[in-house]
């Protein structure tokens, strides 16, 4: 896919999935999203750039962490997700975490003034995640740490069927590359081609519980990123992809709930002191 056309389709995707998205994901992604924090290390007084923040479930945890003195600036393509950011930021009083709607291969922020930067589970939908990179890099001050998670490798994802039971409905392109970052070590080698340094790379395995068949269907195709995809299928499209992903869940059903595998990579890196 033209790689403007697929930031249209992520910007348009994930603001659909947004109102969803935290209610249905939150628990799911909380070990993940534990691993990351720890590796970037966060201290007080520090700034952070949280890149693909979408609904602020990393930069609250940061915002904290660098609390008092410091501060969190949450970046994502989805203004509605910016949105929802915000307004929990206003409902629970945190002062030191900001919001703004930025495209991540071009940040409109100037050179080395951030100690850290994460992006949890972002950069699998970006048409080129080495230019994210680039760009987180040239925003951290030399010596600043990076972490970063992306899921790990399809065979290890029971949910993984889901896209190409999307794709057979309509061609949908929303992550042609979705698992790519997550094989061997792909996405610390990534890191390494940018000019990052100190690179760890550790494996995360994880179960995605879902208590029934609408929540497992709602979180595949309603909260997540073949939202925009589910809000063109009518009524027949949306039964017959629900009973084929329903089945390809299957061996992970235990009576009404599920529990599927799924796995995630995460890696932490260091802007060189000398950079």
């Amino acid at each position: 896919m033209e790689p403007r056309l697929q930031r249209r389709v992520q910007r348009y995707g994930w603001d659909l999935a947004a109102n969803d998205y935290e209610t249905l994901w939150h628990a799911q992604l909380a070990g993940v999203h534990a691993a990351l924090l720890r590796g970037v290390a966060l201290g007080s007084g520090e700034r952070v750039l949280d890149v693909a923040c979408g609904s602020g479930l990393v930069t609250f945890g940061a915002a904290r962490a660098v609390a008092p003195g410091g501060h969190v600036v949450g970046v994502d393509v989805s203004r509605r997700m910016i949105d929802i950011a915000r307004a929990h930021a206003i409902r629970n009083r945190v002062t030191n975490a900001s919001f703004a709607r930025m495209d991540a291969e071009e940040l409109a922020i100037p050179d080395a003034g951030f100690d850290a930067a994460s992006c949890a589970l972002g950069l699998m939908y970006m048409p080129d995640p080495a230019q994210a990179l680039f760009e987180m890099k040239r925003v951290l001050r030399p010596g600043g740490r990076i972490a970063l998670a992306v899921w790990g490798e399809r065979a290890r994802c029971g949910w993984s069927p889901l896209f190409p039971i999307v794709d057979a409905e309509i061609q949908s392109d929303v992550c042609p590359l979705f698992f790519q970052l997550g094989e061997r070590d792909a996405l610390a080698g990534l890191c390494r081609t940018v000019g990052f340094t100190h690179i760890a790379q550790r494996r995360i395995t994880a179960t995605l519980d879902y208590r029934d068949d609408d929540e497992a269907c709602d979180a595949a195709f309603i909260g997540g990123p073949v939202a925009l995809a589910w809000s063109r299928f009518d009524a027949n499209a949306r039964a017959r992809v629900c009973r084929r992903y329903l089945a390809a869940i299957a061996p992970w059903r235990r009576e009404r709930r599920y529990a599927v595998p799924g796995e995630f990579v995460v890696v932490t890196a260091t802007r060189p002191a000398d950079d």
